[in-house]
């Protein structure tokens, strides 16, 4: 896509799923990018591997969301890898499934969605901001929960991807000046590593689907692509569902 070819993207959570699938497509279009994981090591250098092999520079770098510290560092660090930093993507997030009706989940795992999903992807564009370049693009991961319940016990997670859907809308105003577009992508059902393996589940959710299947991160990671593309320049504060027309 144009405009790509040598920019430096930083993405969070890039090392599996749909995170994987955004980096394989951000590096075939000539983009540089440095990406986080948490604990896979190996899928983490695996992709690394895979990617060098085809001539892209990529570069993973150990950090956790929910440390703003450790994220702020491995941000310092992909700007003196790279030399610059043009977009950031906020992929990293967790789930817990939290039925209103059920025993609270522990406290903890509460905290630790909210710390993720919200307060720490919100340091992770403050400090992307003191490296983002006139012009940048900033692209957030929310999810189809947010506008439509696929199942119960989705509550808590849904409305932190809502919150991060606010959040998109108030860092565009913020960041207009500067020519920096934020805009935020909802996925619907993708097929990963965490995608429902029984058939049953699998058919009762491919009735709910306009297009009759499941999405693939890579589809997700094309809308990246695009979103960080010149051809995008006029977007922003937008939401884009990658979803088969599940929410329509």
């Amino acid at each position: 896509m144009k405009g790509l070819t040598n920019k430096v993207a930083f993405v969070t959570g890039g090392s599996r799923g749909i995170g994987a699938g955004i980096v394989r497509a951000l590096a075939a279009e000539g983009v540089r990018v440095a990406f986080t994981y948490v604990r896979g090591v190996e899928p983490a250098q695996a992709l690394v591997a895979e990617l060098e092999q085809a001539g892209s520079q990529v570069l993973a770098l150990q950090a956790d969301t929910a440390q703003p510290a450790e994220v702020r560092q491995a941000l310092a660090a992909a700007v003196a890898h790279f030399g610059q930093l043009d977009i950031l993507v906020n992929n990293a997030g967790v789930y817990v499934h939290s039925p209103v009706d059920e025993a609270a989940p522990d406290e903890s795992a509460l905290a630790h969605l909210w710390q993720v999903n919200v307060y720490g992807t919100a340091q992770t564009v403050r400090a992307a901001v003191e490296h983002l370049s006139a012009g940048g693009r900033i692209i957030n991961i929310g999810s189809g929960s947010n506008i439509r319940t696929p199942f119960a016990g989705t509550s808590d997670y849904a409305a932190s991807k809502g919150a991060l859907a606010a959040y998109t809308r108030g860092w565009a105003r913020d960041l207009a000046p500067r020519q920096i577009t934020v805009n935020i992508i909802q996925p619907g059902l993708i097929e990963t590593d965490m995608t429902p393996t029984d058939s049953a589940t699998v058919a009762s959710l491919l009735q709910t689907i306009m297009l009759g299947r499941l999405g693939t991160a890579r589809e997700v990671g094309e809308v990246v692509a695009f979103l960080a593309s010149e051809a995008a320049g006029y977007i922003t504060g937008a939401t884009l569902n990658v979803d088969g027309g599940w929410s329509a």
